[in-house]
């Protein structure tokens, strides 16, 4: 499989603390797609990112860490006018106010990105093609790249887009919405969470969601800590008005960072390996879990072996199953035992 996006250095705070009180970060990786290629490639799938990266010292670090997981980087592009992106972050919880977020990517390598300078064989060549609308957000040319990649043609991957609604983004550019909607209409496979769906688009509940983006042959609508319900043609028997239902899993949150990648790559591992929606979704819930039980932005998912003993749990031992930090670690015997009192 391959992605295509903007993966920056992000800085976390050595200690909790405003930014302005903080007195040193540790450095570390980030990026939708990025954190989507590596967290496949940790699961045993051939994975390549494309994107572009400055010529300096950041962008080195980048294409090495994220190459260190595991992940094709051949087709990464170096650019000498632009820097790489970074940012900064407090140690709150990010999907929350209690939180500082401090970007620095405008006029960053990744937003030059075009179907001219990108290696658009590179990500044609893949089963499955993720993408995301954090980098049609990014420019002109990025957007223009994402219409170019996501147009019909002969021979196309699969085409995974995760909406991604990021209002900050399209601040300036009130028509983000509708650009997402269309990106959205023309992908294979989407991934959106219902507070995206109502903010963005005014849409409440999954059946309207589903009506709004009749055109992918898999919709999945996430539902926070509730789970996900996914609309699939291809499933058996008839498909119920609201979705196929997966309850996620009880979790010792550390950080609600990087959750909404980790499903998605969960989700296109059990994808890539024809598993069933449930325990596609399943799969995309517990590499969640894995991500809400560190501290960064990027975790390792559970061996396969692992994750497949836990997804074939009855719904009663699933819903009783609660993870917390080091789960991923553990003996998965002992993983298998942890049930709430």
């Amino acid at each position: 499989m391959a992605t295509l996006g903007e993966s920056m250095v992000t800085f976390l705070p050595t200690r909790p603390g405003r930014l302005a009180d903080v007195p040193s970060f540790e450095r570390g990786i980030g990026g939708a797609e990025s954190n989507v290629a590596c967290v496949l490639a940790c699961a045993g799938h051939s994975a390549r990112w494309v994107g572009r990266v400055g010529a300096d010292g950041f962008g080195d670090h980048l294409v090495a860490a994220i190459a260190g997981y595991g992940v094709d980087t051949s087709a990464v592009r170096r650019d000498p006018g632009r820097p790489t992106g970074i940012y900064f972050r407090t140690a709150g919880d990010r999907a929350t106010d209690a939180h500082e977020v401090a970007y620095y990517r405008a006029g960053s390598a990744a937003s030059a990105m075009t179907a001219g300078n990108t290696d658009l064989a590179a990500l044609r060549a893949a089963r499955v093609l993720h993408l995301s609308g954090i980098t049609a957000a990014l420019s002109a040319d990025c957007l223009a790249l994402l219409r170019e990649l996501t147009a019909p043609r002969p021979g196309r991957p699969l085409v995974s887009f995760d909406v991604n609604h990021r209002p900050g983004l399209w601040r300036d550019h009130p028509e983000g919405p509708r650009v997402l909607l269309d990106l959205a209409r023309r992908a294979d496979l989407v991934f959106v969470g219902d507070d995206e769906a109502r903010d963005a688009w005014g849409l409440r509940g999954a059946a309207a969601i589903r009506a709004a983006l009749p055109e992918p042959d898999v919709l999945v609508v996430k539902h926070g800590k509730d789970g996900a319900a996914v609309f699939d043609r291809r499933a058996p028997g008839p498909a119920p008005a609201d979705g196929i239902f997966v309850p996620a899993l009880r979790v010792d949150v550390v950080a609600a960072v990087g959750a909404g990648d980790a499903f998605a790559a969960g989700f296109l591992s059990g994808t890539l390996r024809g598993l069933s929606v449930r325990d596609r979704v399943r799969h995309g819930h517990l590499t969640a879990a894995a991500a809400l039980t560190v501290p960064g932005d990027l975790a390792r998912p559970p061996a396969r072996g692992h994750a497949d003993r836990l997804a074939a749990l009855d719904d009663r031992a699933w819903e009783t199953l609660r993870l917390g930090p080091g789960w991923t670690e553990a003996d998965a015997r002992a993983a298998e035992e942890v049930r709430t009192p």
